[in-house]
Protein backbone atom coordinates (compact mmCIF):
# COMPACT_ATOMS: atom_id res chain seq x y z
CA UNK A 1 0.00 0.00 0.00
CA UNK A 2 1.17 3.55 -0.70
CA UNK A 3 1.11 5.44 2.59
CA UNK A 4 1.75 9.14 3.19
CA UNK A 5 2.64 10.24 6.72
CA UNK A 6 2.58 13.82 7.95
CA UNK A 7 4.66 14.50 11.05
CA UNK A 8 7.93 12.80 11.99
CA UNK A 9 7.77 13.24 15.75
CA UNK A 10 8.14 10.26 18.05
CA UNK A 11 4.98 8.46 16.97
CA UNK A 12 5.19 9.54 13.33
CA UNK A 13 8.79 8.35 13.12
CA UNK A 14 7.87 5.04 14.74
CA UNK A 15 5.03 4.44 12.26
CA UNK A 16 7.25 5.43 9.34
CA UNK A 17 9.96 2.99 10.37
CA UNK A 18 7.51 0.14 11.02
CA UNK A 19 5.38 0.56 7.91
CA UNK A 20 8.09 1.17 5.32
CA UNK A 21 9.21 -2.47 5.20
CA UNK A 22 5.94 -3.81 3.79
CA UNK A 23 4.56 -0.67 2.17
CA UNK A 24 5.69 2.23 0.00
CA UNK A 25 5.91 5.16 2.41
CA UNK A 26 6.33 8.90 1.90
CA UNK A 27 6.82 11.15 4.92
CA UNK A 28 6.89 14.91 5.39
CA UNK A 29 7.65 17.08 8.40
CA UNK A 30 7.97 20.85 8.52
CA UNK A 31 11.30 20.28 10.30
CA UNK A 32 13.18 18.64 7.43
CA UNK A 33 15.99 17.46 9.72
CA UNK A 34 13.60 15.01 11.39
CA UNK A 35 13.53 13.01 8.15
CA UNK A 36 17.32 12.83 7.88
CA UNK A 37 17.88 9.25 9.02
CA UNK A 38 14.92 7.44 7.44
CA UNK A 39 15.76 4.60 5.07
CA UNK A 40 13.55 2.93 2.46
CA UNK A 41 11.27 5.98 2.66
CA UNK A 42 10.37 8.79 0.25
CA UNK A 43 11.13 12.10 1.96
CA UNK A 44 8.76 14.83 0.78
CA UNK A 45 10.13 18.35 1.00
CA UNK A 46 6.57 19.72 0.88
CA UNK A 47 3.05 18.34 1.18
CA UNK A 48 2.50 19.16 -2.51
CA UNK A 49 4.58 16.05 -3.31
CA UNK A 50 1.75 13.89 -1.90
CA UNK A 51 -0.25 14.72 -5.06
CA UNK A 52 2.21 12.89 -7.35
CA UNK A 53 2.70 10.08 -4.84
CA UNK A 54 -1.08 9.34 -4.87
CA UNK A 55 -1.29 7.64 -1.47
CA UNK A 56 -3.97 5.06 -0.70
CA UNK A 57 -3.68 5.84 3.02
CA UNK A 58 -2.74 9.12 4.70
CA UNK A 59 -1.75 9.07 8.38
CA UNK A 60 -1.86 12.40 10.22
CA UNK A 61 0.77 12.41 12.99
CA UNK A 62 1.09 16.13 13.71
CA UNK A 63 0.95 17.28 17.37
CA UNK A 64 -2.40 16.86 19.06
CA UNK A 65 -4.46 20.03 18.73
CA UNK A 66 -3.25 20.69 15.17
CA UNK A 67 -4.66 17.52 13.61
CA UNK A 68 -7.84 18.89 12.03
CA UNK A 69 -6.03 21.97 10.74
CA UNK A 70 -3.42 19.69 9.15
CA UNK A 71 -6.15 17.65 7.45
CA UNK A 72 -7.53 20.84 5.87
CA UNK A 73 -4.07 21.68 4.55
CA UNK A 74 -3.31 18.23 3.09
CA UNK A 75 -6.68 17.08 1.68
CA UNK A 76 -6.35 19.04 -1.60
CA UNK A 77 -3.26 16.93 -2.44
CA UNK A 78 -4.84 13.53 -1.76
CA UNK A 79 -6.83 11.30 -4.16
CA UNK A 80 -10.56 11.31 -3.48
CA UNK A 81 -10.55 7.65 -2.40
CA UNK A 82 -7.49 7.98 -0.15
CA UNK A 83 -8.27 6.75 3.36
CA UNK A 84 -7.39 9.46 5.87
CA UNK A 85 -6.31 8.57 9.36
CA UNK A 86 -5.34 10.01 12.72
CA UNK A 87 -3.71 8.59 15.84
CA UNK A 88 -4.86 11.37 18.18
CA UNK A 89 -5.12 10.73 21.91
CA UNK A 90 -8.33 12.78 22.19
CA UNK A 91 -11.00 12.56 19.48
CA UNK A 92 -13.17 15.58 20.33
CA UNK A 93 -14.62 17.01 17.10
CA UNK A 94 -13.18 14.24 14.91
CA UNK A 95 -16.46 12.42 14.26
CA UNK A 96 -18.09 15.54 12.87
CA UNK A 97 -15.02 16.34 10.77
CA UNK A 98 -14.86 12.89 9.20
CA UNK A 99 -18.58 12.91 8.44
CA UNK A 100 -18.10 16.00 6.28
CA UNK A 101 -14.64 15.48 4.75
CA UNK A 102 -15.68 13.31 1.80
CA UNK A 103 -12.97 10.67 2.42
CA UNK A 104 -13.11 7.19 3.93
CA UNK A 105 -11.35 7.29 7.27
CA UNK A 106 -9.88 5.26 10.08
CA UNK A 107 -9.18 6.66 13.52
CA UNK A 108 -6.99 4.77 15.94
CA UNK A 109 -4.94 5.40 19.05
CA UNK A 110 -1.81 3.48 20.03
CA UNK A 111 -2.11 3.54 23.83
CA UNK A 112 1.61 3.84 24.36
CA UNK A 113 4.40 6.26 23.52
CA UNK A 114 7.72 5.33 21.92
CA UNK A 115 9.41 7.32 24.71
CA UNK A 116 8.34 4.96 27.51
CA UNK A 117 7.28 1.77 25.73
CA UNK A 118 9.66 -0.99 24.67
CA UNK A 119 9.06 -0.67 20.93
CA UNK A 120 10.92 -3.93 20.30
CA UNK A 121 8.34 -5.83 22.34
CA UNK A 122 4.80 -4.42 22.38
CA UNK A 123 2.85 -7.52 23.35
CA UNK A 124 1.77 -5.94 26.65
CA UNK A 125 0.63 -2.69 24.97
CA UNK A 126 -2.82 -1.78 23.66
CA UNK A 127 -4.33 0.18 20.78
CA UNK A 128 -7.85 1.41 20.10
CA UNK A 129 -9.55 1.41 16.71
CA UNK A 130 -12.63 3.61 16.42
CA UNK A 131 -15.66 1.50 15.51
CA UNK A 132 -17.11 4.10 13.11
CA UNK A 133 -14.03 3.78 10.86
CA UNK A 134 -14.26 2.45 7.30
CA UNK A 135 -13.87 -1.32 7.03
CA UNK A 136 -10.80 -1.18 4.79
CA UNK A 137 -9.03 1.32 7.04
CA UNK A 138 -9.90 -0.54 10.23
CA UNK A 139 -8.74 -3.83 8.70
CA UNK A 140 -5.38 -2.29 7.78
CA UNK A 141 -4.66 -1.08 11.31
CA UNK A 142 -6.01 -4.30 12.78
CA UNK A 143 -3.49 -6.28 10.74
CA UNK A 144 -0.70 -3.83 11.54
CA UNK A 145 -1.27 -3.83 15.32
CA UNK A 146 -1.77 -7.60 15.34
CA UNK A 147 1.56 -8.11 13.55
CA UNK A 148 3.22 -6.41 16.53
CA UNK A 149 1.17 -8.47 19.00
CA UNK A 150 -0.53 -5.31 20.30
CA UNK A 151 -3.85 -5.91 22.07
CA UNK A 152 -6.67 -4.26 20.09
CA UNK A 153 -9.88 -2.69 21.43
CA UNK A 154 -12.72 -1.12 19.46
CA UNK A 155 -14.64 1.86 20.83
CA UNK A 156 -16.82 4.61 19.42
CA UNK A 157 -15.43 8.16 19.38
CA UNK A 158 -17.28 8.97 22.61
CA UNK A 159 -16.29 5.73 24.32
CA UNK A 160 -12.67 6.37 23.36
CA UNK A 161 -12.51 9.79 25.01
CA UNK A 162 -14.19 8.46 28.16
CA UNK A 163 -11.66 5.62 28.28
CA UNK A 164 -8.73 8.02 27.78
CA UNK A 165 -9.99 10.25 30.60
CA UNK A 166 -9.95 7.22 32.89
CA UNK A 167 -6.81 5.43 31.67
CA UNK A 168 -4.58 8.43 30.84
CA UNK A 169 -5.87 11.60 32.48
CA UNK A 170 -6.32 9.95 35.90
CA UNK A 171 -2.72 8.67 36.25
CA UNK A 172 -1.41 11.81 34.53
CA UNK A 173 -3.18 14.01 37.10
CA UNK A 174 -1.90 11.88 39.99
CA UNK A 175 1.66 12.08 38.67
CA UNK A 176 1.39 15.84 38.14
CA UNK A 177 0.24 16.28 41.74
CA UNK A 178 3.20 14.19 42.92
CA UNK A 179 5.58 16.38 40.90
CA UNK A 180 3.87 19.55 42.17
CA UNK A 181 4.63 18.49 45.76
CA UNK A 182 8.24 17.59 44.99
CA UNK A 183 11.07 18.75 47.21
CA UNK A 184 14.69 17.73 47.65
CA UNK A 185 14.81 14.25 49.13
CA UNK A 186 18.12 13.17 50.66
CA UNK A 187 17.03 9.63 51.49
CA UNK A 188 14.38 8.59 48.95
CA UNK A 189 12.74 5.22 49.47
CA UNK A 190 12.02 2.63 46.77
CA UNK A 191 8.43 3.74 46.16
CA UNK A 192 9.52 7.37 45.96
CA UNK A 193 12.12 6.49 43.32
CA UNK A 194 9.54 4.59 41.29
CA UNK A 195 7.08 7.47 41.37
CA UNK A 196 9.88 9.87 40.47
CA UNK A 197 10.83 7.76 37.45
CA UNK A 198 7.21 7.78 36.27
CA UNK A 199 7.01 11.56 36.73
CA UNK A 200 10.21 12.13 34.77
CA UNK A 201 8.93 9.91 31.97
CA UNK A 202 5.58 11.69 31.82
CA UNK A 203 7.09 15.17 31.86
CA UNK A 204 9.45 14.26 29.02
CA UNK A 205 6.40 14.10 26.75
CA UNK A 206 5.35 17.02 24.55
CA UNK A 207 3.55 19.81 26.44
CA UNK A 208 0.78 19.99 23.84
CA UNK A 209 0.11 16.26 24.15
CA UNK A 210 -0.16 16.46 27.94
CA UNK A 211 -2.34 19.57 27.74
CA UNK A 212 -4.78 18.15 25.20
CA UNK A 213 -5.19 14.92 27.17
CA UNK A 214 -5.94 16.90 30.31
CA UNK A 215 -8.35 19.15 28.35
CA UNK A 216 -10.38 16.12 27.26
CA UNK A 217 -14.01 17.06 28.14
CA UNK A 218 -14.32 13.89 30.25
CA UNK A 219 -11.22 14.64 32.36
CA UNK A 220 -13.07 16.99 34.72
CA UNK A 221 -15.22 14.15 36.04
CA UNK A 222 -12.10 12.12 36.82
CA UNK A 223 -10.47 15.06 38.60
CA UNK A 224 -13.62 15.57 40.67
CA UNK A 225 -13.46 11.91 41.66
CA UNK A 226 -9.79 12.26 42.66
CA UNK A 227 -10.60 15.34 44.73
CA UNK A 228 -13.44 13.55 46.51
CA UNK A 229 -11.24 10.58 47.40
CA UNK A 230 -8.49 12.89 48.65
CA UNK A 231 -11.02 14.73 50.82
CA UNK A 232 -12.27 11.41 52.21
CA UNK A 233 -8.73 10.23 52.97
CA UNK A 234 -7.90 13.58 54.59
CA UNK A 235 -10.94 13.20 56.83
CA UNK A 236 -9.86 9.69 57.90
CA UNK A 237 -6.33 10.83 58.68
CA UNK A 238 -7.46 13.92 60.56
CA UNK A 239 -9.77 11.80 62.72
CA UNK A 240 -7.17 9.04 63.11
CA UNK A 241 -9.98 6.58 62.42
CA UNK A 242 -8.29 3.16 62.27
CA UNK A 243 -11.48 1.25 61.44
CA UNK A 244 -12.33 3.59 58.57
CA UNK A 245 -8.76 3.43 57.25
CA UNK A 246 -8.96 -0.38 57.26
CA UNK A 247 -12.18 -0.23 55.22
CA UNK A 248 -10.59 2.29 52.86
CA UNK A 249 -7.49 0.15 52.28
CA UNK A 250 -9.62 -2.98 51.75
CA UNK A 251 -11.62 -1.06 49.14
CA UNK A 252 -8.44 0.00 47.38
CA UNK A 253 -7.17 -3.59 47.23
CA UNK A 254 -10.52 -4.72 45.79
CA UNK A 255 -10.36 -1.97 43.17
CA UNK A 256 -7.01 -3.19 41.87
CA UNK A 257 -7.93 -6.88 42.11
CA UNK A 258 -5.57 -7.67 44.97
Amino acid sequence: MRIAILGAGRMGAWLTEELCWNNEVMVHDSDLLKMKYFIKVHRALSIEEFADFKPELFINCVPLGLTLEAFDTVLPYLPSQCIISDIASVKTGFKEYYENCGHPFVSSHPMFGPTLANIRDLHEESAIIISESSKEGADFFRRFYSSLKICIFEYSFEEHDKTVAYSLATPFASTMVFAACMKKQDAPGTNFKRHLAVAKGLLSEDDRLLTEIMFNPYTIRQLELINSKLAYMTHIIRQRDYDEMKKFLDKLRANIGQ
